[in-house]
């Protein structure tokens, strides 16, 4: 919130916390080994992608680095999910 011209990724923002969130719901969902297990992890990677394409819309160095990490962890709610 702190960057210059924080208004314009106002929308970056709001995924990196969306994203940050369904993380969370599918870390305990899968901790809890939930019969919903599948379908919150195809949510969270559906959403790691849509951050990812976002932030790799920004030039900084953190939105890169946001991007890497939600492409890795979609690919790993990916794989959970093919199991």
């Amino acid at each position: 919130m702190k960057e210059p011209n924080a208004n314009k990724m106002l929308a970056c923002i709001r995924l990196d916390l969306e994203c940050a969130a369904i993380c969370r719901a599918a870390v305990q969902i899968m901790n809890l080994e939930s019969n919903h297990a599948n379908v919150v992890c195809q949510v969270c990677a559906d959403i790691c992608i849509a951050c990812a394409e976002e932030c790799e819309k920004h030039e900084h160095e953190h939105c890169r680095y946001c991007a890497k990490m939600c492409r890795d962890c979609a690919a790993e709610c990916m794989s959970m999910v093919a199991a």
